[in-house]
């Protein structure tokens, strides 16, 4: 009986030493499982195999669009402004209008100087008749001339004929060569005059190519002018909308100042992804994007076109790299996405906003599943 039961006594002293084992396996096996799961999230977040998506995601994304800033050509007092702070207009509406009385004094001055030039023009045949007819009088001239020398040549051939027998004494031949030598050199004074007209006459042709031109000048004067006087109208390039309009009236405006800005309704989105998630994007995959500005809505669009370069290749300043303190850091292709037209909201869009912008890299152009 005292064996019997010393035996049943002994069992709690055996098992005793297996229930700290058994808590040191729970608790190992518990914190394997946290670092794996650990390790696991990590994988998941930074998106690295097994867990790599085809969805390419970026947040340094924004809405873009085709803001024109208005400008005038010319500079002077601004008269009339006809719009007001984010109005809608339409092509071709009237904006400002800045004082054109100078502009329309120099259009008129260069009518004036057209008509002048005409009238040039216009005399060019009478003087060209003019001059002709001058050539005709100085060849009548030269013959006239000619015959006279002729006489008196004849003349003193007799008269030295009879003064070699005595006939006529040494004064009247004297008389006949000085006849003959004045109507010598009339001859020659007339051939020349003959000359001076040929040369007036051509000058006159010549002149027509010179009258033309300055009539060709004086009209484009005009057109000058012209431009000059519409370009004291500043309308609107395009339909849009206005951005704050800064003049006002009574102010001096000088040429290339920055009047208004005029947003047209045309907007896309431009995505900064980095260059480590452009392996597999291409033109014509979908795209979404959340908008911050309207409570986080997704909008749908495709991949219109891929910057040749990285952006800081376009920046002003572009880092310099051989310096020696040199750190990678991963550039930004901006990827350029067109808006599906078809949505309500896209209609809201405004240049600036932020969005969140998610390239699907796994649809095709169309946006089939490749």
């Amino acid at each position: 009986m005292a064996e019997a039961t010393a035996t049943p006594a002994s069992t709690p002293t055996s098992a005793a030493p297996q229930k700290p084992k058994r808590k040191v396996w729970l608790s190992a096996l518990v914190f394997a499982v946290l670092a794996l799961a650990g390790v696991l999230i990590v994988l998941y977040a930074w998106e690295l195999p097994p867990f790599r998506s085809a969805i390419q995601s970026t947040e340094n994304a924004m809405v873009n669009g085709q803001v024109t800033i208005i400008s005038p050509q010319l500079s002077g007092y601004v008269v009339e402004v006809h719009v007001q702070d984010f109005q809608y207009v339409r092509q071709g509406e009237l904006l400002m209008q800045i004082d054109d009385r100078i502009y329309r004094q120099h259009l008129d001055q260069a009518h004036a100087q057209l008509h002048t030039a005409l009238a040039a023009l216009a005399n060019y045949p009478q003087a060209n008749r003019s001059a002709q007819a001058t050539v005709a009088q100085n060849q009548a001239a030269l013959v006239n001339a000619q015959a006279q020398q002729r006489k008196a040549q004849a003349d003193l051939r007799r008269v030295e004929e009879l003064a070699a027998d005595g006939s006529l004494s040494t004064r009247e031949l004297d008389a006949a060569r000085a006849t003959y030598a004045q109507t010598s050199a009339a001859t020659e004074q007339a051939r020349a005059t003959l000359e001076i007209g040929r040369q007036n006459l051509r000058s006159v042709s010549v002149n027509l190519n010179s009258l033309k031109a300055a009539v060709e000048t004086a009209q484009a004067a005009i057109r000058l002018a012209e431009i000059d006087l519409s370009n004291t109208r500043i309308v609107a390039p395009r339909d849009g909308q206005l951005g704050q309009v800064t003049v006002r009236l009574g102010a001096w405006v000088n040429s290339g100042a920055q009047l208004t800005a005029l947003v047209p309704p045309v907007t896309w989105v431009i995505a900064n992804m980095k260059e480590t998630q452009m392996a597999n994007v291409h033109v014509g995959q979908r795209a979404t994007f959340t908008v911050d500005a309207l409570n986080n809505a997704r909008l749908r669009g495709i991949v219109e076109r891929i910057s040749p370069a990285t952006g800081s290749e376009f920046a002003v300043l572009p880092p310099d790299n051989a310096t020696g303190n040199f750190v990678k850091i991963a550039q930004r292709i901006p990827v350029r996405i067109s808006i599906d037209t078809d949505q309500p909201l896209a209609r809201r869009l405004r240049p600036g906003m932020s969005v969140v912008v998610s390239i699907d890299t796994a649809s095709g152009p169309q946006g089939r599943r490749q």
